[in-house]
């Protein structure tokens, strides 16, 4: 039972990390090379991590999606999807997609005389699923060492952190006042009948192998 109650315990927080590192906002320094728009084929399971609730709701569904193409200092290149969350999850409310692409494309420079940008965005990009994180915003920063402190993460990771170390407080008291005394009451009525039967055990062995002496 040790080894299953682990197994689960790691399983939900494996869960439970990769939903919010999917979730909470992240923020690249980039250098932006091009913006785009192409068409989007949403099939298979790869639709959720598409914004457009038609997307959902249509089997091989197709939209025409915005992108943003950028470089990092380090040479490694990430793409952006472009697209309005609305009043649907994650709750961004985003409704400026095309402000934030026009922003991008007056952000073009080339390699020789580069200007950096710090893009807000949430999700993955992964190139097998052909997913991409969406940009939130953008803003111009000094340079790629520019420091940026994720002030709205650590104030929302220490809320709920605080919100799950409440309840589980309130669970270890109610289960301490309420359920344990139950279970060790079953323990003792459990062990009294052992005994009880224990005992009719030994007297009907005792007669039954007294007689025979």
């Amino acid at each position: 039972m040790t080894y299953i109650r682990w197994t689960f315990r790691i399983l939900l927080l494996l869960i439970v990390g990769g939903f919010l590192h999917y979730t909470l906002p992240q923020r690249d320094i980039v250098r932006v090379v091009n913006t785009y728009e192409e068409r989007q084929d949403y099939g298979g399971w790869t639709k959720i991590f598409w914004s457009n609730p038609a997307a959902s709701s249509a089997e091989n569904a197709t939209q025409d999606v915005l992108f943003i193409q950028t470089v990092k200092a380090n040479g490694k290149v990430m793409v952006y999807r472009n697209e309005d969350t609305s009043w649907g999850w994650p709750p961004y409310f985003k409704f400026d997609t095309a402000n934030l692409q026009t922003e991008a494309a007056d952000g073009i420079s080339p390699k020789e005389a580069p200007e950096w940008y710090a893009v807000r965005h949430y999700g993955w990009r992964n190139t097998w699923l052909s997913i991409f994180p969406n940009a939130l915003s953008i803003r111009a920063v000094d340079g790629p060492d520019t420091r940026l402190i994720p002030w709205f993460n650590i104030v929302f990771l220490t809320i709920l952190f605080l919100i799950c170390a409440t309840i589980w407080r309130l669970w270890r008291n109610f289960r301490q006042a309420r359920i344990d005394p139950v279970f060790d009451d079953i323990d003792e009525s459990v062990d009294a009948m052992q005994d009880r039967a224990g005992g009719f055990f030994d007297r009907l062995y005792g007669r039954l192998f007294g007689r025979k002496k």
